[in-house]
């Protein structure tokens, strides 16, 4: 079992930049890909960032990318999510995933999820 646990959201004025954090649980955190996801306020859960097990590899949605970073430290049992020049349709809770064996935009690849953290972007 993993848990995963985000910090780090919060309001923000367009042009500026946060970092997310998820902090997992349990001994198999290198042996997963993780990603990130989002869900703005009545839309679908659609998929940000992910990133490999071994961290080498990394995926952006459209959307994000250029603007957005993701990096893991597996000694910490931690993926971070580095967000530049938000936007305000970056406005969303922000959920972390684990559990897929490969990276992947899917969000039925992952079997772990957090609760997710808010990002507000103010223009």
């Amino acid at each position: 079992q993993v848990q995963l646990v985000e910090s780090g959201g919060g309001l923000v004025q367009a042009g500026g930049s946060l970092r997310l954090s998820c902090a997992a649980s349990g001994r198999t955190f290198s042996g997963y890909a993780m990603a990130w996801f989002r869900q703005a306020p009545g839309k679908e859960r659609e998929f940000v960032a992910t990133i490999s097990r071994g961290g080498g590899i990394t995926n952006y949605a459209d959307s994000v990318k250029g603007r957005f970073t993701i990096s893991r430290d597996n000694a910490k049992n931690t993926v971070y999510l580095q967000m530049n020049s938000l936007k305000p349709e970056d406005t969303a809770v922000y959920y972390c995933a684990s559990g897929a064996t490969a990276s992947s935009s899917r969000q039925r690849a992952y079997e772990y999820w957090g609760q997710g953290t808010q990002v507000t972007v103010s223009s």
